[in-house]
């Protein structure tokens, strides 16, 4: 059984990977897409009241368990639009270790630092300042496939040009390239790498 292609898309929160996500659920016609979003995992959560350390130790767990999640549903052959923000370094690695690197079309999803920060208040739903924290933060791994800014082109425009490029997919892959830059020298060690918080007791858990 082939292996399915995993859409990975990676940017700060309101920076509009949810938009571009659900464009490409419509318009990718040469398969079975599913979209897996990390806030959909934070939102099945019981929804008691949790202590800041019960609280971290919760949204590892949920990241983790997200990344398998990815990797199980790609291994039996299900295609996938992953919709992620990567900015605690062991994100990152977690998913080179647990994906193919060759199945995924790494793409970065950017967006002005005002337009995210207008967005963020706009929605009212976010930490004030949680997509400027991020915002140097889900980048600075260097490599993507694909980059795409919302800032400039609509969700419309950024999927039809995933879309375009998907049968494309560069040999090696960023994930690739990624999985051979870091994997090598933090071999089994990868889930110790130290997490940044977003703010003392305020973790970053709404991030689409």
């Amino acid at each position: 059984m082939a292996s399915g292609r995993i859409i990975f898309l990676n940017g700060t929160s309101s920076s509009g990977k949810s938009s571009v996500a659900r464009v490409l659920l419509d318009i990718l016609d040469d398969g079975i897409f599913f979209h897996l979003a990390v806030d959909s995992f934070n939102a099945m959560r019981t929804k008691r009241e949790l202590g800041s350390a019960e609280l971290d130790t919760a949204l590892r767990q949920t990241r983790m368990g997200f990344h398998r999640s990815i990797a199980a549903m790609a291994e039996v052959g299900n295609d996938l639009v992953v919709d992620h923000v990567l900015s605690e370094p062991w994100r990152l690695l977690d998913c080179l270790t647990v994906l193919r690197p060759q199945d995924v079309l790494f793409v970065g999803v950017r967006c002005s630092l005002g337009e995210v920060v207008r967005r963020e208040q706009a929605r009212g739903d976010r930490p004030a300042g949680l997509a400027a924290h991020q915002y140097e933060l889900v980048h600075s791994h260097g490599d993507y496939d694909l980059e795409c800014d919302t800032s400039k082109t609509s969700a419309r425009e950024c999927a039809q040009q995933i879309k375009e490029f998907l049968p494309n997919r560069p040999t090696p892959t960023a994930f690739t390239r990624l999985h051979g830059r870091y994997l090598p020298d933090i071999g089994e060690t990868y889930a110790e790498v130290p997490t940044k918080k977003w703010a003392p007791g305020e973790a970053d858990e709404a991030e689409d």
